[in-house]
C-alpha cells in the first residue's frame, strides 16, 4: 500500500529539510532556547526528535506529488511497531493499520476496495466481512506498510538530509500550539515555506510543521513522544491471512 508510505515519507522529508544542520554541531548553551539563533533551535529540535523512542505522527492536507489531501494518524516506534489510520482523501478510501513485531494487520474500508481495487475489490471486501487482513512484515506486498510504520525510516531521512544548505532559516516570535509554548523556525526557498514549531519547555521536540508551496499545503503534528505503541492486536477470529485472501499474485495494496 503506497498511500501511507508516501504520506509518512513526505512528512518526514519536510521535517528533515527544516531540521538540517548547516553550521556544525549545536552549541549546548544553558541560555533560554528563545535567545538562540534559528539554526541552533532547529538543531536542538532535531536532536530531541532523533532521541525519541516513539511518537505520534499526524498529517492533514496536501503534501504534494499530485495526490489528493490525505489524513494520517500513526503512532510508531523504533522497533517497527505501529498503529493508526490513513485516509487517502477525496473519498478514495481509508485503512486501519496495526503492526506488531513481524505481523501486520490491515482493514481497508469499502471506499478503498471500490477505488483502489476496481477489479475484484468488492469480492475481497465480502470475504473479509469486516475482518483484518494479516500478513508478515517481510511480505513484499506489504512493504509500504512496513516502511511507514518504522520510526527508524523517519530518523534516516533526518540524517540523510543533514548536510542540506538550501533556503533561508529564520525564527519567529514565541507563540503556543495546542497550549504548548513554542518558537517557530521557518525555512524558505524555491517557492516553498516550511515552518517548524519547537517546544520551548522540557525537551525541545517539534510540535507542528506547516508546509506551503505551489503544490503542497499541509499541517503535520508530532506528539506522544516516548509513549508506547498500544500492544493490542486483532484476534485470530478477526483476521484473514493475506495469502489465503490474495493468493500468490501481487496484492492490490
Amino acid at each position: 500500500m503506497t498511500g501511507q508510505r508516501t504520506a509518512a515519507r513526505l512528512a518526514a522529508g519536510a521535517a528533515a529539510i527544516v531540521l538540517t544542520v548547516t553550521s556544525g554541531a549545536a552549541a549546548r548553551a544553558d541560555d533560554d532556547i528563545e535567545s538562540l539563533p534559528a539554526q541552533q533551535i532547529a538543531d536542538r529540535s532535531r536532536d530531541a526528535l532523533l532521541d525519541a523512542g516513539s511518537l505520534r505522527l499526524t498529517s492533514e492536507g496536501d503534501l504534494g506529488e499530485g495526490r489528493p489531501p490525505m489524513t494520517v494518524d500513526l503512532t510508531l516506534d523504533r522497533e517497527g511497531n505501529c498503529r493508526g489510520d490513513v485516509d487517502l482523501g477525496d473519498d478514495k478510501g481509508a485503512v486501519e493499520i496495526v503492526k506488531r513485531g513481524d505481523a501486520v494487520w490491515l482493514k481497508p474500508d469499502s471506499a478503498f476496495w471500490k477505488n483502489q481495487v476496481p477489479i475484484g475489490g468488492t469480492t475481497f471486501e465480502a470475504i473479509l466481512d469486516g475482518r483484518y487482513m494479516r500478513g508478515e512484515a517481510d511480505d513484499p506486498r506489504l512493504r509500504g506498510v512496513t516502511e511507514a510504520c518504522d520510526l527508524d525510516t523517519f530518523r534516516e531521512l533526518l540524517v540523510d538530509n543533514a548536510d542540506r544548505t538550501d533556503g533561508t532559516l529564520t525564527k519567529g516570535a514565541r507563540t503556543t500550539v495546542g497550549g504548548t509554548p513554542v518558537i517557530p523556525v521557518t525555512r524558505t526557498g524555491d517557492g516553498e515555506k516550511l515552518t517548524l514549531y519547537v517546544a520551548t519547555e522540557g525537551k525541545h521536540y517539534p510540535v507542528r510543521l506547516t508546509v506551503q508551496s505551489s503544490s503542497a499545503d499541509a499541517v503535520v503534528g508530532f506528539s506522544g513522544f516516548d509513549r508506547p505503541v498500544p500492544t493490542a492486536t486483532p484476534s485470530e477470529d478477526e483476521t484473514v491471512d493475506v495469502t489465503a485472501l490474495l493468493g500468490r499474485t501481487p496484492a492490490p495494496v
